[in-house]
């Protein structure tokens, strides 16, 4: 799976990317992430990525000429791959598990983080492919919707996880809707105690015990 992540604010990305489980999928290669800053295909001497909206109003917008080109520049990269072209709009659909299934069949996902007022309006409309937004809420900029989008996506990818068990029984998952609760060492903490039927090793009960929990998480919804 190749992630290609566009932005004039690398650093932001560069950090999301550069540690833990993402960072171990790029070097065992079960995983790309290329991040792309905007500003390298901006024009020349002052490599500017945004301007005033047309018709007036408050902050700037980005514009269109330099995102084009690394669209293009992503897919020259990888011509043979499946590719989706993401932008992160606040009006987009919302990002959810079934989104991460269904953009688990690309091979290639190009993702387009908006500034400021946002982006060219014609850079959703004929270089894309879809909209989406990870909640309704606004953010500064679109780097933490494209780090959450990797991480719920390349997780998804066999071997990015160390134990693949844990995306059998989770939140969200086709089979479930809420992951039951976990508990780890030491059994008593402050006065707290772990579930004595996780501490007695039987498994049928403990199954059973977990089951009832998911289903109590489900109807309270939390």
């Amino acid at each position: 799976m190749k992630f290609s992540l566009l932005t004039i604010h690398p650093s932001i990305l560069a950090g999301i990317c550069s540690d833990g489980l993402l960072s171990k999928a790029q070097k065992k290669n079960l995983l790309k992430i290329d991040i792309v800053n905007i500003r390298d295909f901006a024009d020349a001497p002052h490599f500017k990525v945004d301007d005033k909206p047309y018709g007036g109003g408050p902050g700037m917008v980005l514009k269109c000429e330099p995102i084009a080109r690394a669209v293009e520049a992503a897919k020259a990269k990888n011509p043979d791959s499946k590719t989706r072209v993401i932008v992160f709009s606040a009006k987009g659909k919302k990002f959810n598990q079934t989104s991460v299934h269904r953009l688990l069949k690309y091979e290639h996902l190009i993702l387009i983080c908006g500034r400021y007022e946002g982006i060219d309006e014609r850079i959703a409309d004929y270089y894309a492919d879809e909209e989406i937004r990870i909640g309704d809420y606004v953010l500064m900029g679109g780097e933490v919707a494209a780090g959450v989008v990797v991480e719920a996506v390349g997780r998804q990818v066999p071997g990015v996880l160390g134990n693949p068990n844990s995306l059998v029984a989770e939140s969200f998952s086709q089979e479930i809707l809420k992951e039951h609760a976990q508990y780890t060492r030491p059994p008593v903490f402050d006065g707290h105690e772990v579930p004595e039927v996780l501490l007695e090793g039987n498994h049928s009960l403990i199954e059973k015990w977990r089951a009832a929990k998911s289903s109590e998480r489900k109807k309270k919804g939390t």
